[in-house]
């Protein structure tokens, strides 16, 4: 198999841990007999020093023409003071939204002979954890227009944000998340703030008709704050 990656380093430690990662995938291709092609970009702080721009078209178009993205960190104090427009986050949506990247998928596992090194209770951890969070990407407030800053009449400043969700979008993450349950145990909980938000109102909305054709998962609704309490309370439900 040819594969072709494009290599952001990033800044701070990520070019220390791409540099070994790199490493590990060319002995990996070597064991199975692939062939990998590396191609490197910048993003983030160096993008800005190099071109005033966190993610420049080239880096884009980079990682568009490779079959998978490796990228390292993005960000450090050395930029914490620069206009906000071109922080060096704003690569890191930037290259979000170019790419469609719409699910996160953030493993949690851990193994019961290792639970001595947890903070958590004996009684909790019980014979190990494994939770994968999935998580929409690009739609949502860090995307909503309009959004920015002003004075109001009274030279009082204010700032604002704009939290949206389209039905198409929700329904995508929705059923990534009802595909990956059903590979892990079949169990799926839907997190959200229904009982104040309107997007999430429509976010439970189509989360119910997609769950639907997906009868064999067990599925259930939690509002965000009484999530973060059982993932300590009892994470293995």
């Amino acid at each position: 198999m040819d594969l072709k990656i494009c290599v952001l380093p990033g800044d701070g430690i990520g070019p220390e841990i791409i540099e070994q990662a790199v490493v590990v995938l060319e002995k990996v291709c070597e064991k199975f007999g692939h062939n990998l092609t590396t191609e490197e970009a910048i993003i983030g702080g160096v993008s800005i020093d190099a071109h005033n721009t966190p993610l420049t078209q080239d880096t884009i178009d980079k990682c568009l023409a490779s079959d998978a993205v490796l990228m390292g960190a993005i960000g450090g104090p050395k930029w914490d003071k620069i206009d906000k427009s071109i922080r060096p986050e704003r690569g890191l949506l930037g290259i979000r939204k170019a790419l469609g990247l719409y699910a996160n998928l953030r493993p949690a596992k851990l193994w019961e002979e290792l639970k001595d090194a947890s903070f958590l209770k004996d009684s909790v951890i019980g014979n190990g954890l494994d939770i994968m969070v999935v998580r929409e990407l690009i739609g949502g407030i860090y995307f909503g227009e309009p959004r920015g800053e002003g004075v109001d009449e009274n030279g009082e400043r204010y700032a604002y944000n704009t939290m949206v969700y389209k039905e198409s979008e929700v329904k995508r993450i929705v059923k990534l998340a009802f595909e990956i349950a059903r590979k892990r145990g079949s169990k799926l909980h839907s997190v959200e703030k229904a009982n104040v938000l309107d997007v999430s109102q429509l976010w439970n909305e189509v989360a119910e008709e997609v769950s639907k054709d997906y009868t064999d998962v067990d599925y259930h609704t939690m509002y965000v704050d009484n999530a973060a309490m059982q993932l300590v309370r009892n994470p293995g439900q």
